[in-house]
């Protein structure tokens, strides 16, 4: 009888898509999380609210860093490591943690379980699956561990003893390589705006952390053999597309608040605090300046920007930075009367260019659906007029979910029980629903048999 259920549970496995395996893993994972977070000695206080360990963990796993709890002084030691592990596995993802296990034991993993690790941080591109997670892995360790020294050896500078220093820098870089944005204190990184180092150890964290494993291998190898290898196009418009946002978002910010949320402060920490928000608001949530101070222009630049997100096969969150290229292109080629999008002598498949729209499609529908339903939800006892601003804080904290980003404008904690379930779905749809729906969009397309008059529609 035992065999015959093991045997069920294995037959349900093969039979799950890769899509369905990747929603289940970060489910069982989140539902771990949950009861560890929830139990009495995870938490000073001795146990937290059910839903509030639901938030906590899901934003863990999920990489997205909002909180409705302040994390420095709600959470006990073995609280804190649960929510370090949590943002471990999320970040490098589940499914490569479970190939490790396999390989490490000697085994070989599914075929299919090779594909899912392949198609989520390498594409078109010839490597064995146990080189794969080993570069995974051995890049993530040296880069959270120069973290570590880097981070500690600045907070010892600003006066912390040398034990809690190195503790707090191993959380935040795990947290900022991750992309997660979780930080020990209420005021997010704020007391440390003027500190260069801790500010571009951060940056530097959360760009590696949100480029790609992808372009990490491609470089490394580009390195080893300059002459022999050419850059890809995947490469080149991630690193481009990086570049032009962390730099756009770094005058946008400082042009903008210049005279409001930065004003007395000298020109030097003016693009240092411009710079490091325009690098966080891609998907990793730490702040050293006030998000709630922020003028109106600012904000929409923090939305656009967190809605795009980091680049695929990363650790990051949104529609990805090689959409937004690949959108525009396709946008300055159709102008140029082109039928195909055409880059740097290369063609994209419309294959691609579907699922990028579609992509793009979606991300809109499940935030403007999410911030209708918070604003359905949370603010029925208020006379609309006298809470319009409201709608901004929510349409924020609805892309900031989905972003798995972690900005917020200080309403988190104040959400009721219904509008923590509605951002907790929101995290999930954001680190896997997404990437759910390009396995959906790239399988095979079934040929019609048959194929209608066709009929023109007014534009």
């Amino acid at each position: 009888m035992l065999k015959s259920r093991k045997d069920n549970w294995y037959v349900f496995y093969l039979r799950l898509r890769s899509g369905e395996l990747l929603v289940f893993s970060y489910l069982g994972a989140i539902a771990l999380g949950t009861v560890l977070l929830w139990l009495p000695w995870s938490s000073v206080n001795g146990g937290l609210h059910f839903v509030d360990a639901l938030f906590t963990a899901t934003s863990a796993v999920c990489v997205t860093g909002l909180t409705v709890v302040d994390t420095g002084t709600t959470f006990t030691v073995f609280g804190k490591s649960v929510l370090l592990l949590l943002i471990q596995i999320g970040g490098l993802g589940i499914m490569t943690f479970s190939v490790l296990m396999f390989l490490t034991a000697g085994r070989l993993p599914a075929l299919r379980d090779r594909w899912v690790i392949e198609s989520m941080f390498i594409r078109n591109q010839k490597i064995l699956i146990w080189d794969l997670v080993k570069l995974i892995f051995l890049f993530t360790f040296i880069c959270e561990a120069v973290g570590v020294l880097l981070l500690g050896a600045g907070w010892i500078k600003s006066g912390y003893p040398p034990v809690k220093a190195f503790c707090y820098g191993l959380f935040h870089s795990v947290s900022a390589f991750c992309n997660a944005g979780f930080a020990f204190f209420q005021n997010s990184l704020e007391d440390f705006r003027g500190d260069w180092l801790i500010n571009f150890t951060v940056c530097g964290l959360i760009i590696l952390g949100g480029i790609g494993f992808s372009v990490i291998y491609e470089l490394s190898q580009r390195i080893r053999s300059p002459l022999s290898r050419r850059i890809s196009l995947n490469t080149r418009l991630v690193l481009f597309t990086t570049l032009f946002l962390l730099g756009f978002g770094t005058l946008c910010i400082c042009f903008f608040e210049s005279s409001n949320a930065l004003r007395g402060l000298p020109f030097g920490q003016k693009v240092l605090a411009s710079f490091f928000q325009s690098t966080t608001a891609r998907t990793a949530g730490f702040n050293t300046v006030r998000i709630s101070f922020l003028s109106n222009a600012s904000l929409l630049i923090l939305i656009l920007l967190m809605f795009i997100g980091a680049s695929p096969g990363s650790c990051g969150g949104g529609i990805r930075t090689t959409s937004l290229a690949l959108l525009f292109l396709l946008f300055v080629n159709r102008f140029r009367g082109s039928s195909k999008l055409n880059i740097a002598g290369r063609t994209v498949p419309d294959e691609t260019i579907r699922k990028v729209v579609s992509l793009t499609m979606l991300g809109f529908l499940v935030i403007m659906v999410n911030t209708m339903l918070l604003l359905a939800t949370q603010t029925e006892e208020f006379m609309h007029p006298l809470y319009r601003e409201l709608f901004v804080s929510y349409l924020f904290e609805s892309v900031s979910a989905l972003g798995t980003v972690g900005l917020s404008l200080g309403i988190t904690s104040s959400l009721n029980a219904v509008g923590k379930v509605l951002i907790v779905f929101m995290m999930l749809i954001g680190r896997v629903g997404l990437v759910t729906m390009a396995y959906g969009l790239v399988r095979e397309q079934v040929k019609s048999r048959f194929e209608y008059a066709a009929e023109d529609v007014m534009i």
